[in-house]
């Protein structure tokens, strides 16, 4: 039977309280408020996989204010037209990327500066450079107030809202002109308006194109930043950049709470739930499980030595819901760490030992200090 913990708890430390409520607690365990989380790489698969229909369609990417948005067969339409997109944009700046990473010396804050630095390669391609300027300054702005660790709290609700209508109207307006062209989509704008179409709500567009926006410039970023804040406080552990990712990835997956709900009584990981209930994916849980993982709670990136991708493994998800562009982010990772790692010696310069834990899981503050390495 799973174990029943004190919400008051989870709020106030939500990974310390996991920490010590699992794995004792078993494969599954409740918070009040009939949230039922698991651990278990099986049951989570079924989950977010529901392939027997038994949980409300739902997909962390595409949800909008209003629910999900469109049918499954929209949502991976535009997700291949967005990889597409966004892979063909990383080929081509490929050559940039070192100067972009030169930009990171002598020394640089972070994790804001992985979630800039992961923003500015993806600029053009989010939005074209042709477009308005109000247009690309309004993008700038949603990830210096919405993107970057803690933004949300510098403002009051107040400020918050007023900045989000006036996105939004931006982001509709721009919509509306995109319906009008012709020819192959200039930007990942362009894929989500016009392979919608103009019968779609325009302000739901909007709220899937921020989707696309957050996860290239705070996901792709926060990744990056835990890839090189583990680096740096485990300097003589010597891996492979793809190793470090992937291990970066399973001990601080960057999306670490997906919810479901219940459409009719079943059992999942052996304990009774109902709709009103909520099935609560964990992949911090997961990835951090000893019946999955052999010393879970260390940094073992040589682990990743054996080509395989184990089944306990889910950072994006799993499933037709799973993250667009998951792949895609660990390979630009993978380079930037690549190019670092041939070119500057690290030091990596703790602010603080806390994560920031809010809907993405943020690293701790820290600073960089780069030296170019001797030949």
């Amino acid at each position: 039977m799973a174990k029943r913990e004190p919400e008051v708890e989870f709020h106030r430390d939500p990974l310390g309280f996991l920490d010590q409520a699992f794995p004792a607690a078993g494969d599954a365990a409740w918070l009040p408020g009939r949230q039922l989380f698991l651990s278990e790489a099986e049951a989570s698969r079924a989950v977010l996989t529901n392939d027997e229909g038994l949980y409300e369609d739902h997909s962390d990417f595409f949800h909008t204010r209003r629910g999900n948005f469109g049918t499954r067969e929209l949502q991976a339409e535009m997700g291949r037209a967005a990889r597409a997109l966004l892979r063909a944009h990383l080929r081509a700046r490929a050559a940039e990327l070192p100067a972009a990473v030169r930009s990171l010396a002598p020394v640089s804050d972070w994790p804001d500066a992985g979630n800039w630095l992961a923003y500015r390669h993806f600029a053009d391609v989010l939005i074209a450079p042709d477009s308005p300027a109000r247009l690309r300054q309004a993008v700038e702005q949603i990830v210096q107030r919405a993107v970057l660790a803690g933004a949300r709290d510098r403002y009051s609700r107040l400020t918050r809202a007023v900045f989000r209508y006036r996105v939004m109207r931006e982001l509709k307006r721009a919509i509306q002109e995109r319906w009008k062209r012709t020819g192959e989509p200039a930007d990942v704008l362009d894929v989500v308006a016009r392979t919608a179409g103009p019968d779609a709500p325009v302000g739901e567009l909007a709220e899937v194109f921020l989707s696309f926006l957050f996860a290239a410039a705070g996901s792709v970023g926060f990744v990056l930043g835990w890839s090189l804040y583990l680096m740096g406080t485990h300097p003589r552990v010597e891996a492979e950049p793809a190793w470090v990712v992937r291990e970066a990835l399973r001990l601080w997956p960057v999306a670490w709470l997906l919810g479901r709900h219940p459409a009719k009584p079943h059992e999942i990981a052996g304990v009774a739930v109902k709709p009103g209930d909520e099935v609560v994916v964990c992949p911090y849980v997961v990835h951090r499980n000893p019946r999955h993982w052999e010393d879970p709670n260390s940094y073992r990136p040589e682990r990743w030595a054996a080509d395989h991708d184990p089944q306990a493994f889910i950072p994006f998800g799993w499933g037709p819901h799973r993250c667009i562009a998951g792949t895609l982010s660990m390979q630009l990772v993978e380079d930037i760490l690549k190019i670092l790692g041939d070119n500057y010696r690290l030091t990596v310069t703790p602010l603080t030992t806390e994560p920031h834990v809010r809907a993405a899981l943020a690293p701790p503050r820290f600073t960089l200090s780069l030296e170019p390495a001797e030949d």
